[in-house]
């Protein structure tokens, strides 16, 4: 949690106050995994600080690691977090919740868990830092701290967030082969106040990873706060880093980086993916598409199955189409089909009215119940995560499966529900939907694809939702109409090296 806020940097709109936002526990869990945080390790020696902890989701998950270390290595717990787990909060309530929450745990020594503001201690070498600094705008910062701030980080730079010198203090805290973990706002990445902050770390740091978190849930609310995990270490500057984007915090872990090279001239903004830039280029969403990803149902097993019309009622279910069903440039269904548990207002049926439907999902109850999303609403306890929406199996619609080697990129006319390893583009018509399918197949498209996402085995592109938001396209609407034809045609005939040429020929003329 980031909250060296208190009173002192004023209430958000919502009621919370500036710069307190807590993170979900599976980016807590995921950031002390990256750091090597982990109870398989002995930690009995291990230097950890929390510089900002609110009420505890990092201190916590450290103490309960901490506690399974002892047991394995046969140390003292309370010894060990009093000796090397430091947590600082300006907030004396938040502080007094965090102690309980560790007390309740069995650990004694909270008082290594301190009331104070943390830019303004005595600096202590640590091996790790982990965390989620405040997030407080420069306009909300009170004058004597912008002046201190000023005074005392050199990377407090024009008009600053509060969390920029939590970096260059922590940082300077590492020990020789510390690493340091903070999921914080990605804004320093680009803009002008992250300017001297990014120099510091590509000249003096080793900076390892970066997850963007731009499009997840990554904290317990719901925040405009653009968010990213960095992993960085002491030791000198690195040569290249890490690099992803990620839109669900559930796949954290499942997240695979593409190399980016640290630029010689220290800032490393432009390491970031090159895209056109032409002002007349817009996104896919721009040009009134809307790109989705097909349904989660937490429980695929019961959900998707080629029985479902033998066991349940027809107005239930709906043909599904999956990665399986796209392969080799072929399109193939393979005869599975989705129940759908919702009526058209997004209500969920009673299942009295469906007694097989009712029959079925009765005898699975136990592990449907036993699904995170049900514990959450017992009473809904045959939800699927993500809710389906009848009205998108009639629609035409662009079929992307996440990983794939296909050439050929599939249009569906209004036949099948998209599952979830096939991402989709929906909007406009079925001609204007083959248009785009042909760019998406181009290699003008396919080199930004590349720029954007990991490359996987065999030299091809992720398809993610993440990465068709960035791709630049021409205005698809202004493409002259014997042009528009030629490469419909050149797409229906499969002829990529056609539809290559004819768009290579209207970018050298637009």
């Amino acid at each position: 949690m980031s909250s060296n806020s208190s009173i002192l940097f004023g209430l958000r709109s919502n009621g919370g106050q500036h710069g307190d936002v807590c993170t979900s526990p599976e980016v807590v869990r995921y950031m002390l995994d990256e750091v090597g945080y982990t109870a398989d390790q002995n930690l009995s020696g291990v230097r950890i600080l929390e510089p900002s902890c609110g009420e505890g989701e990092f201190v916590v998950e450290i103490a309960r690691r901490l506690q399974l270390s002892a047991s394995h290595f046969h140390f003292d717990v309370n010894e060990a977090f009093l000796r090397n787990v430091r947590a600082y909060d300006i907030d004396a309530k938040k502080i007094e919740r965090c102690r309980n929450r560790v007390g309740q745990l069995g650990i004694a020594s909270v008082e290594a868990i301190r009331v104070a503001d943390f830019l303004k201690t005595e600096r202590e070498e640590t091996d790790i830092v982990v965390g989620n600094p405040p997030y407080v705008r420069y306009e909300n910062i009170p004058k004597e701290m912008i002046d201190f701030c000023r005074s005392a980080f050199s990377t407090f730079h024009y008009r600053s967030d509060l969390y920029v010198p939590f970096f260059e203090k922590t940082l300077a805290a590492l020990a020789p082969d510390g690493v340091h973990c903070f999921i914080c706002s990605n804004r320093w990445f680009k803009n002008e106040y992250g300017k001297k902050l990014r120099h510091l770390i590509a000249t003096q740091y080793q900076l390892r990873t970066i997850i963007n978190l731009e499009h997840s849930d990554a904290f317990q609310e719901d925040v405009l706060a653009y968010p990213a995990i960095t992993v960085m270490s002491a030791g000198g500057r690195s040569e290249r880093f890490g690099y992803a984007e990620c839109g669900r915090v559930e796949a954290l872990v499942h997240t695979r980086t593409s190399q980016r090279v640290m630029p010689k001239d220290g800032d490393w903004t432009v390491a970031f993916s090159t895209l056109p830039d032409r002002p007349s280029f817009m996104t896919i969403e721009q040009q009134g598409f809307k790109i989705g990803i097909g349904v989660a149902t937490g429980a695929d097993a019961i959900f998707i199955s080629r029985d479902l019309p033998q066991k349940v009622e027809s107005e239930l279910i709906m043909p599904g189409i999956n990665a399986r069903d796209l392969r080799g440039n072929r399109f193939q269904w393979q005869g599975e089909y989705l129940l759908n548990p919702y009526n058209r207002d997004g209500s969920l049926v009673n299942l009295s009215d469906y007694p097989r439907a009712n029959a079925y999902l009765e005898r699975h109850r136990e592990r449907l119940a036993a699904r995170h999303i049900a514990k959450k609403s017992p009473s809904r306890w045959y939800k699927t995560i993500d809710r389906i929406s009848p009205s998108l199996l009639s629609q035409p619609k662009i079929l992307l499966p996440d990983m794939s080697g296909n050439t050929f990129v599939f249009v569906d006319e209004g036949t099948f529900y998209p599952l979830h390893n096939i991402y989709y583009i929906i909007g406009s018509t079925s001609d204007q939907l083959r248009l785009l399918a042909a760019f998406l197949m181009s290699d003008f498209v396919r080199n930004q694809l590349a720029a954007v996402s990991n490359q996987m085995n065999g030299g091809f592109s992720r398809w993610q939702s993440q990465h068709l938001r960035k791709l630049r396209l021409p205005n698809l609407n202004a493409l002259p109409a014997s042009e528009a034809k030629q490469i419909l045609a050149y797409y229906e005939r499969r002829e990529i090296s056609k539809i290559n040429s004819t768009i290579n020929r209207f970018l050298a003329t637009a």
